[in-house]
C-alpha cells in the first residue's frame, strides 16, 4: 500500500489538487476547507450540551433513569439510522447540496427542542437535530476523498481535531450559559454554528459544477475503480472489522458522555466540576486527533496504535470504578484518550478505498451499522446501573465490548482495499 503524500508547506498544502470538480480557484478551495471545518464543529453539540443540564432541565421536563439512558442512545441510533440512508441518497444528490440539507436539519431540531414543554417532544426534537448530524457524518470522509484526494490524513486531522472541539466546549459551557440565561438557550444556541456552517455550502453549491453521472462512471471505468453499485460492504471481512472498532468506540464515548457526570457526582463531585470532567474527557481527544491522522497515515499497520489506545481505556475505567474521586483528572484524562481510536477509523475510511464512491460506501455501512452497535452502550449501561444499583456491571459490559472493538481493528488495520475486496468477490463464482 502506497503511504499519502507528504504535507507540503503554505496553503496548498491544505487547498491540494481537486480532481473531478470544477471551482473557482483559490479562494473556492479555502471555501470547501472552511466549509468541510465548520461542518465537523456541529457535529457534536447537541449531543454533549445536555448531560451536564440534565439535573436542572429535569426541573421542567421530567428526566428518569430510563429517560437518561434513552437520551444517551438516541446520538447513536440517530447516526446509524442516517447513516444507512445517507449512501443511498447520495446517488441522486450531490455532496454539497446534501451538506446544506444536514445542517438545515440540525437547526430546525435544535431550536425545536429549546422550546419543547415535556419529555417526548424534547426527544422526538432531539432526533431531528441528530438527524443532521448523523447524514454530517457520513458526509464529511466522501468529501474529503472528493476534494483533498492527496491530502487525506492532513484534512482527516484538521476536521477530526474541530470535531472534537466542538464535542468539548458545549459541555465545558452549558452550565455556566444555563445559569445565566436558562437552559433552554444555552441548547438552542449551538443551531446557530450549523447556520454559519451552511454558508460557505450554500456558496459551494452555485460555483462548484461537479461531474455529470456518465462521465464519473466512465472515469471509474478507465481508472479500474468498482462501480459504486456493485460495493458491498457487508461482504468485506475488512469493512466488518471496521464497523466493530467504529462501533464499540462509539459505544464507550456515548455511555461516558451519558454517564460520567453521574458517576461523578454520585462519588461527591459538584455538578460544575462533573461539567468540566465531561469537557475534559472529550477535550482530551483534541491533540489525538490532529496527531493521529498524521502518523497513522504513514504507517501500513497502525493496530500497535489501537493496543495503546486500548490500555487507555482500561486503565481510566478502573480509575473511575474503584476510586472515582481521588485523581479524578486522571482517570478521565485516561479514559478520553481510549476513543483515540475515532479518529483512526475515520482515516481508515479513506486509506481503505480508492474511489470518491467507495468511501462513501464503506463510510454509511461502518458508521450506520457501527452506530446501531453503539445505541447499546448508554442505554444498558443505565440500565445495568438501575438493577445492580453499582457500578461495577455496567463497566464489565464495557470491558467485553473492548474486546470487539480490539478484534475488528486487528481485521481492517491490515493493507486492502475495499475495492479490491468487491473486484475479487466478483470474480469468484
Amino acid at each position: 500500500m502506497s503511504k499519502p503524500t507528504a504535507p507540503g508547506k503554505g496553503p496548498a498544502a491544505i487547498t491540494g489538487n481537486l480532481k473531478g470538480v470544477t471551482t473557482k480557484g483559490f479562494r473556492g478551495r479555502l471555501l470547501v476547507l472552511a466549509g468541510i471545518l465548520l461542518v465537523a464543529l456541529t457535529l457534536r453539540t447537541a449531543v454533549t450540551v445536555v448531560p451536564p443540564l440534565v439535573s436542572t432541565i429535569d426541573r421542567d421536563i421530567s428526566f428518569d433513569a430510563s429517560t437518561i439512558g434513552l437520551l444517551g442512545m438516541l446520538p447513536t441510533a440517530a447516526f446509524a439510522v442516517f447513516g444507512f440512508l445517507t449512501p443511498y441518497v447520495i446517488r441522486w444528490a450531490s455532496l454539497e447540496r446534501l451538506t446544506v440539507l444536514a445542517m438545515g436539519v440540525a437547526v430546525a431540531g435544535q431550536v425545536l427542542r429549546a422550546f419543547a414543554p415535556n419529555t417526548p417532544l424534547f426527544l422526538l426534537y432531539s432526533v431531528l437535530a441528530l438527524a443532521g448530524m448523523g447524514a454530517g457524518n457520513v458526509l464529511l470522509p466522501p468529501l474529503v476523498k472528493q476534494y483533498f484526494p492527496d491530502r487525506v490524513g492532513l484534512l482527516t486531522a484538521l476536521y477530526v481535531t474541530v470535531l472534537s472541539v466542538g464535542t468539548a466546549l458545549p459541555a465545558q459551557l452549558a452550565v455556566p450559559v444555563a445559569d445565566a440565561t436558562g437552559w433552554r438557550f444555552s441548547i438552542g444556541l449551538w443551531a446557530g454554528v450549523n447556520i454559519v456552517a451552511a454558508l460557505p455550502w450554500l456558496t459551494t453549491v452555485m460555483n462548484v459544477r461537479a461531474p455529470r453521472p456518465a462521465a464519473h462512471a466512465a472515469a471509474q471505468q478507465v481508472s479500474g475503480a468498482v462501480p459504486a453499485a456493485k460495493i458491498n460492504p457487508w461482504r468485506s471481512p475488512m469493512a466488518v472489522g471496521l464497523t466493530f472498532m467504529f462501533g464499540c468506540t462509539s459505544l464507550n464515548t456515548y455511555a461516558m458522555f451519558a454517564w460520567l457526570p453521574g458517576i461523578l457526582t454520585e462519588a461527591g463531585l459538584s455538578r460544575t466540576d462533573a461539567g468540566s470532567m465531561l469537557a475534559l474527557f472529550a477535550g482530551i481527544g483534541l491533540p489525538l486527533s490532529l496527531l493521529v491522522p498524521l502518523f497513522a497515515g504513514k504507517m501500513s499497520n497502525p493496530f500497535p496504535m489501537v493496543l495503546v489506545f486500548l490500555g487507555c481505556f482500561i486503565a481510566g475505567y478502573l480509575g473511575l470504578l474503584l476510586s472515582p474521586a481521588t485523581a479524578t483528572w486522571l482517570w478521565v484524562s485516561l479514559a478520553g484518550m481510549g476513543p483515540g481510536t475515532f479518529p483512526l477509523a475515520l482515516l481508515l475510511i479513506n486509506l481503505r478505498t480508492r474511489t470518491r464512491a467507495g468511501a462513501g460506501a464503506l463510510s454509511g455501512f461502518s458508521q450506520g451499522t457501527g452506530y446501531a452497535i453503539a445505541c447499546a452502550g448508554p442505554l444498558l449501561f443505565g440500565i445495568l446501573h438501575e438493577r445492580t444499583g453499582s457500578w461495577l456491571v455496567p463497566f464489565l459490559f464495557l470491558f467485553t465490548t473492548l474486546i470487539l472493538l480490539v478484534s475488528g481493528a486487528f481485521f481492517v488495520c491490515r493493507p486492502r482495499f475495499l475495492e479490491d475486496e468487491q473486484g475479487r468477490a466478483a470474480a469468484e463464482p
